[in-house]
């Protein structure tokens, strides 16, 4: 363990003066716990103290659990990084690209190329959110869709924004990994993870549905409201089987999920338990979309997202799952870091070179909200400052 002072202060500091719930934070190596701690309330309306152990939605870092479960049966060959999706998901075999509008009506045409695994995995297939893209909210109103696809009929029917490997956008494609794992594996999403990831990583408090042991662990979602404060927010969905979404389905704590970034630190392994091959985790983290950077996310849905761009000023890339930094952080991470977040204001990253890994979970609305990005910044440099 590291002089853990300095990290409490920041923790202390944001639940004392509002700003922030409650925060859980935890940092390890891939062998030793540096850090863990846990500050302010689970639940503003009942002052539940927070927990280490309590859970949390994860959202999109569900997205890192997913992308590990598709590797793995790249491994095996029962997917393709680079042949047709349409080859394992045939409602995908022919997707439409928006082409802008006539009138109120999308104006849609063939896509230029298939999409395949690599271009679900870097978010440069071509799909989109509502949340962070105007124009497709306006095209899935149009066209009587759901801003995310609930069958297989909505997908089909589902316009891409641009063609495959065209450019980056985040976006429900994840969701889809998700959908191909199933249809690999011959398997439920929840099971295929349970078996072969969570599972064997002894993540024994991550899934899609909560047991009613677990459910009063569960973190109250909060809402920042107009002067500032954090209020009551909405009991959102994300941990009920109709909700089994590969690209943000999960609740986790804060000790599972470091479990799974230190899995990934230490090259594939665990405990004796081996998920993915070294030359695998390797590639992951690669840089996946060449000369494409990822864009800033312009929100569309303010209450939901702020405008996102976790490193102002740099290019920054995507590997099979993860945002890539190319420039070191300040006093943080090292250049070649992988990073994401789940939109309840939850952030982890896999530091390869200092060989740090880490994860700190908040549970309130906006996305990337000032406070929330401050103290994860706060979090990170005390960790490397201590470490």
């Amino acid at each position: 363990m590291v002089n853990a002072t300095a990290i409490d202060a920041a923790l202390r500091r944001a639940t004392e003066t509002g700003t922030v719930a409650g925060a859980v934070a935890m940092a390890t190596t891939g062998s030793d716990l540096l850090y863990q701690g846990c500050f302010g309330v689970a639940d503003l309306a009942s002052r539940r103290t927070l927990r280490t152990d309590d859970i949390f939605r994860i959202a999109s870092m569900t997205k890192a659990i997913t992308s590990v479960a598709a590797m793995q049966l790249v491994e095996q060959g029962k997917l393709s990084l680079d042949g047709p999706i349409g080859a394992v998901l045939p409602h995908l075999a022919a997707p439409m690209v928006l082409d802008g509008f006539r009138g109120d009506m999308p104006v849609l045409r063939p896509a230029a190329r298939p999409i395949t695994l690599r271009h679900l995995l870097t978010h440069t297939a071509g799909f989109g959110y509502d949340t962070w893209n105007v124009e497709l909210k306006r095209a899935t109103i149009a066209l009587g869709l759901p801003g995310r696809p609930g069958n297989v009929d909505e997908l089909a029917r589902f316009p891409l924004l641009f063609d495959p490997g065209a450019r980056w956008n985040y976006s429900i494609a994840t969701d889809i990994v998700g959908h191909a794992v199933e249809a690999a594996s011959g398997m439920a999403i929840d099971d295929y993870l349970a078996a072969r990831v969570t599972g064997p990583l002894g993540m024994t408090d991550t899934g899609f549905t909560l047991s009613d042991a677990q459910r009063p662990r569960l973190v109250a979602v909060h809402q920042r409201q107009p002067d500032g404060s954090l209020g009551a927010g909405e009991r959102a969905a994300g941990n009920g089987p109709a909700f089994l979404a590969g690209g943000g389905g999960l609740c986790s704590t804060g000790g599972d999920y470091t479990r799974f970034l230190r899995m990934l630190l230490r090259g594939g392994t665990l405990d004796g338990a081996r998920i993915l091959a070294a030359e695998t985790v390797a590639e992951m983290g690669r840089n996946q979309i060449g000369e494409l950077d990822v864009l800033p996310m312009r929100s569309a849905v303010p209450a939901s997202s702020c405008d996102c761009h976790l490193f102002p000023g740099m290019a920054t890339k995507w590997g099979l799952g993860f945002l890539i930094n190319t420039i070191p952080y300040s006093g943080g991470r090292a250049a070649g870091s992988l990073a994401w977040a789940g939109i309840w204001n939850t952030f982890y990253w896999i530091d390869p070179q200092r060989k740090i890994c880490a994860a700190i979970m908040m549970q309130f609305l906006p996305f990337v909200d000032k406070e929330a990005v401050g103290l994860l910044g706060d979090f990170e440099r005390a960790v490397y400052a201590a470490a």
